[in-house]
C-alpha cells in the first residue's frame, strides 16, 4: 500500500493539519515514500517561506513525471469517465489497488477510479 498524494493533503500540511501529517509519518515509518505528481506540485508550489512545510514534505515524496505516456492514459481515462481534470486523473494512474490516496476531490476521484477499474482508498482531508 503507497499513500498518494493530492494538492489537498498539500494543503492540509501547509495548514498543519495534524491528522495528515501523522498519515504521512506512519507511511514513512513503515518505509513507504508518498507519491504524486508533477501536476500537482504546479498546483500547490508557489516557493517562499509560507511553504517550508510543503517543502520539506516534497524533499520525502516521490513525484511521477506527467509526460507522454501518462498524459496519454490520463485522456483515455477522461474520456471513458466523461470528465476533463487532468490532474486527477492522472493521480488515479499513478495509484495501484490497494493504494491510498489524500484527497480534498473525494468525489471526483471516486468516478475517476470506477472509470479506470482501481480499487483505491480515497482519504477525505
Amino acid at each position: 500500500m503507497t499513500l498518494v498524494l493530492d494538492a489537498g493533503a498539500f494543503l492540509a500540511i501547509e495548514r498543519g493539519d495534524r491528522e495528515v501529517a501523522a498519515l504521512i509519518a506512519y507511511e514513512r515509518r513503515d518505509g513507504g515514500v508518498p507519491v504524486t505528481h508533477g501536476g500537482v506540485i504546479g498546483q500547490v508550489w508557489r516557493g517562499g517561506p509560507r511553504q517550508a512545510l510543503v517543502a520539506l514534505l516534497l524533499a520525502a515524496v516521490e513525484v511521477a513525471p506527467l509526460d507522454d505516456t501518462l498524459g496519454r492514459r490520463t485522456g483515455a481515462l477522461l474520456g471513458r469517465a466523461g470528465t476533463d481534470d487532468v490532474i486527477d486523473a492522472a493521480l488515479v494512474l499513478i495509484a495501484a489497488d490497494g493504494d491510498h490516496i489524500l484527497t480534498s476531490d473525494a468525489t471526483d476521484l471516486a468516478a475517476l477510479a470506477a472509470a479506470a477499474g482501481s480499487d483505491v482508498e480515497l482519504i477525505a482531508v
